[in-house]
Order: structure tokens, then sequence, then C-alpha cells
């Protein structure tokens, strides 16, 4: 069974976004930055709002997500701060820092936890729409996945990783057995990238190879 992706909650980002500006700190962060999820021993929530920033698995650090548009995070750390996950920066960002406690009282003035609920299940979808995608598949499977969602993602950000370290940084798959799948999927013509392995186009891939 294929499992769509889950719809970001937009209209719930965009509230939660506004109450939460006015108690922000302006934080800028250069490239391959960590961001971790404590600030003067307190816990901290991030609003996301310009550059490119991923989720890392805390234990091994690979790569989860990697988002683009204005974002929030740091709601399940705020609930349950199990720091299994970091934040990092791809390149020069722009986040603004909340203290978490801060932001609780806030929401509960607000009444708006339906939306923090929103945005907390939004996240649990997508860990699980990208599990659907990795575990227990097939190799060719879990690089077909990865290059559909590859050649959505913005022109320039396609231009800074090549195809190879972007499916390697995603999955546990060897440098060999990614290559060799490229390899036949160019021979076949489904798909087409410049030297380095920089992704330019892709054709309707088959269901198996």
């Amino acid at each position: 069974m294929h499992i769509l992706p889950p719809v970001r909650p937009e209209k719930s980002i965009a509230r939660l976004t506004a109450i939460l500006e006015p108690l922000a700190e302006e934080v800028k962060v250069v490239p391959r930055k960590r961001i971790t999820w404590t600030h003067k021993g307190h816990q901290q929530m991030y609003l996301f709002q310009q550059g490119e920033l991923s989720m890392l698995r805390a234990s091994d650090g690979l790569l989860l997500v990697t988002v683009y548009e204005p974002h929030l995070f740091g709601i399940a750390e705020m609930i349950q701060p199990t720091q299994g996950h970091i934040l990092r920066a791809e390149t020069e960002s722009m986040l603004l820092r909340v203290d978490a406690d801060e932001a609780a009282v806030r929401f509960r003035e607000q009444g708006v936890w339906e939306d923090v609920a929103a945005v907390l299940s939004y996240h649990t979808a997508y860990l699980i729409y990208r599990d659907a995608q990795v575990v227990q598949q097939r190799t060719y499977s879990v690089i077909r996945n990865h290059l559909q969602e590859m050649i959505l993602l913005p022109e320039e950000a396609r231009m800074r990783t090549t195809i190879l370290d972007y499916i390697q940084d995603r999955t546990l798959l060897s440098r060999s057995s990614i290559l060799n799948v490229l390899s036949a999927l160019k021979q076949g013509k489904y798909i087409a990238f410049k030297r380095g392995g920089y992704l330019l186009e892709l054709k309707h891939l088959p269901e198996s190879f």
C-alpha cells in the first residue's frame, strides 16, 4: 500500500508562529551548524524562518527531513524532552528561539492546543511516511522513493547535493548499491544527471527494476 505524504497544517503553523514571535530571540546560524534543544539550561522551541534546515537522528546522524519553508520545531521536545533528534542548518539560516515553558504558558492562555496537536500530529505522520519509504523495502524501491522526492526540491538545493549524498544521508544503503541502481536507470534513460552526480531530470520510474 502506497502511503501519501502528510499535509502541512499551514494555518496552525501560522497561528502558533504569530503567538510566539513576540517572545522570540533571533538566531542566525551558519551552514552545518548543529542547534541544541536547550539554551542556558532551558528547553527551547525554534521558529524556522529562512534558509534550509535538516532534522537528524541523534543516535547515528541519519537525516530524517530537510525543510525549506517556515516551520515550527520543538513541540514534541517541549512535552517530552528526549532529545532524540538534532537540528542542523544546511545553508545560512535564520531562526527564532523561544523558551519552551513560556511558549506553553502562551499556548494555554490563547487556547491553541488544537493547533499544537495538529503540528505534532503532522510530525508524527511524517515519520511514519518516511519509515514506509525505507523500512523493509527493497534497495531499488528505497532509491526510487528518494529520487522522486529529490526531483521536487528547488533546483538550487538539487545543485548543492549529489544524488549519492542525498540518498546515503537518508538511508543505510551502501555506496555501491546506490551507484549500481543509478547506472542502470541512466542506461535505461530514466534519469539524467550532470557531471558529479547532480540530478537534472527524472522520467516515470518503473515499479521494479
